[in-house]
């Protein structure tokens, strides 16, 4: 799959939790560190994510706020 995004973190699924409309998938990275992601719930069964999947996160964004103390 080849794709604009410039930020793609490859990961594993640890989590997968389906509401009534949308799923929250929890990936783990591979510096142990974990992303959620919100997506529907349709698009959550479509992909038939399970925990141990190997996947993708993209994040396509035109905003990255920073913050330092």
């Amino acid at each position: 799959m080849r794709l604009s995004a410039r930020n793609q973190l490859d990961g594993v699924v640890v989590k997968v939790e389906h509401g009534a409309v949308m799923s929250t998938i929890v990936v783990r990275l591979g510096d142990g560190q974990e992303i959620v992601s919100a997506i529907t719930k349709d698009s959550a069964e479509a992909l038939e994510l399970r925990e141990g999947d190997a996947v993708k996160a993209v994040i396509k964004a035109t905003e990255v706020m920073i913050g330092k103390q």
